[in-house]
């Protein structure tokens, strides 16, 4: 429910304060005046598109901001979770709401306190307020808005059977959309994985080694130059031993650091030169080492034609896979585990088809049984809800009117498989046909204060907006609507935007848009009318800018009216 409604620099507003009554608030006031500004301000709280035409002109930014009051009960709880969660508290039981547009364009939403998307601020506030004005009138001619309708009037165990057939139906979908997806992949999975065994066969034929085309390139460039390694060789093992061909014997650097290590044999009563001759000694050592080495070099190196033939046409295999499937054969043999994994997952693929297949199947049942059951609860509640609606269209001076719902099956959708329409017929004798089709503007407004009135007695609480309900009516119809509006009211909180005295004379609280023009600028503001001042109003707004007396003692039996029905009907 609405406790209060501060909007600032709105439209034509400058600045106004709206504390709707808990039952029947209008709000009337001259055309041009704003009276929509006060519908358009809700409807920013309830996340609408905010434009930068709507901030008033000469100013940076409009400002509404509303103060919501929470119901009792475990509604409560689970509403001061999301709160939370947003970043906001509730204050006491109120939640405070507002929303900022610049002249720019530009929107911020807060909740409880809080800066947050205007989406989330509209997932909270539309479970509290709801607005119903022309564009639900165009929304009441569509199917699906009427399947809404019934399902709201058909009560908690469809709304219940109806949460778990769309959870199902969104498990069915993605399971179809991954089936689907799989099957039309088939072809290109088949081919790649005939790539992959392609490629897997290769490398098992050639078992390359980690490594191995390094090993065996080191290898062909020394068999390829056994002759010229060896003279290398002989040179570097001539130098470190000397030449053994040498009839003189002997030379070389051994021979060499070996007289030195004997000149300082006798270096041991100085310690600078016992360290260094221990360092000459370690010299010795290690040139005796790499000579040793490079000996068994030698050795080894020959020169074998076959093994370089073999070396060569290993080599040549191994170049085919590096040139395949990467540049070295460690690459080759990476890309070999990835394939594996890879082919693994492929042929895993036709398994999944075959799982998803039976699943969906077994999905397809299931909703099929549950979209019966949706069939059979809104065929009982349908004639139950056509003929309360009925009912109430006979109080607003339809008593012909004929209202059924027709339903059609259809394929299984998100709903169900149901197609709803709602059939409509004002006088006797004329067969129904779907509503938007042969309702005028002023039928479809009573239709659809009809479909409200009796779907707040099974739902109380919460509050209903209605801008123009009463358009293309007059007369004993309007009084009619006004009567119906304080009857809904019972239940609820309603606020009318209205251009009839026969509904304002029905409100609980007045509140009239008054406009100021200094000749440059319009401005308007909100009042609050007193008792005795409503009866000026309503003759005003049946007579025009001139009251009457006449208008005013309409006007005195309209307000007479009024509270002896609200009085008979509390």
């Amino acid at each position: 429910m609405i406790s209060e409604l501060h909007i600032h620099d709105l439209g034509v507003i400058n600045d106004a304060v709206v504390e709707p009554h808990p039952g029947l608030t209008v709000v009337t006031g001259e055309t041009g005046a704003g009276k929509t500004m006060i519908v358009t301000g809700i409807g920013l709280l309830l996340g609408d598109r905010a434009e930068a035409r709507s901030v008033r002109s000469g100013t940076e930014r409009a400002v509404v901001e509303g103060r919501l009051t929470v119901p009792d009960g475990p509604e409560t709880s689970r509403l001061a979770t999301r709160v939370r969660d947003a970043g906001g508290d509730l204050d006491d039981d109120e939640l405070v709401v507002a929303r900022h547009i610049t002249a720019a364009g530009r929107s911020r939403a807060f909740l409880g306190g809080a800066p947050v998307p205007v989406s989330v601020c509209a997932e909270v506030t539309t479970e509290l307020v709801a607005i119903h004005g022309q564009s639900e009138q165009i929304r009441l001619s569509a199917a699906g808005r009427q399947r809404e309708l019934l399902d709201a009037y058909a009560g908690p165990e469809l709304a219940a059977l109806l949460a778990t057939y769309r959870q199902r139906w969104a498990e069915h979908r993605a399971a179809r959309v991954e089936l689907d997806t799989l099957v039309a992949a088939s072809a290109e999975r088949a081919r790649e994985v005939e790539l992959l065994r392609f490629g897997l066969e290769q490398i098992e034929v050639v078992e390359p080694q980690p490594g191995e085309d390094l090993a065996l390139a080191a290898e062909s460039t020394r068999l390829q130059n056994a002759d010229d390694l060896r003279l290398s060789v002989g040179g570097a093992l001539a130098g470190l031993s000397g030449d053994p061909d040498d009839p003189r014997g002997g030379g070389g650097a051994m021979a060499a650091l070996a007289d030195a290590r004997r000149s300082l044999d006798h270096a041991s009563a100085d310690p600078v030169l016992e360290a260094l001759a221990v360092r000459v000694a370690e010299a010795s050592y290690l040139v005796a080492d790499v000579a040793s080495d490079l000996a068994r070099y030698v050795d080894d190196l020959v020169a074998d034609p076959r093994r370089l033939e073999w070396v060569s046409e290993r080599r040549a295999h191994l170049s085919g896979l590096t040139r395949s499937y990467g540049p070295t054969v460690d690459d080759a043999l990476a890309w070999s585990a990835r394939a594996v994994q890879r082919l693994t997952e492929l042929e895993g693929g036709d398994e999944r088809i075959g799982e998803l297949t039976v699943a969906v199947e077994q999905q397809d049942a299931d909703l099929r049984e549950r979209a019966a059951r949706l069939t059979e609860l809104r065929g009982g509640a349908a004639q139950g809800f056509a003929d309360a609606v009925s009912a109430e269209l006979t109080a607003l001076a339809m008593p012909h009117a004929r209202l059924t719902f027709a339903l059609t099956p259809t394929a299984l959708g998100a709903s169900g498989a149901d197609a709803v329409d709602l059939l409509f017929a004002a006088n006797p004798g004329t067969e129904p046909r779907s509503l938007g089709k042969v309702a005028s503007g002023g039928e479809l407004s009573r239709v659809r204060l009809a479909l409200e009135v009796v779907l707040a007695a099974d739902r109380p609480g919460g509050t209903l907006v209605f801008d123009e309900v009463d358009a293309g009516v007059g007369g004993r119809v309007a009084v009619e609507i006004g009567r119906r509006l304080a009857e809904l009211a019972r239940h609820s909180q309603v606020v009318v935007v209205t251009h009839l005295a026969q509904v304002a004379a029905f409100a609980d609280r007045h509140y009239v848009v008054v406009k100021a023009d200094d000749g440059q600028v319009t401005t308007s503001g909100v009042v609050r009318l007193r008792e005795d001042q409503r009866t000026e109003e309503l003759a005003r707004m049946m007579a025009g800018l001139d009251t009457t007396d006449s208008a005013l003692a309409h006007a005195g039996e309209l307000v007479e009216l009024a509270a002896s029905a609200r009085s008979g009907g509390r």
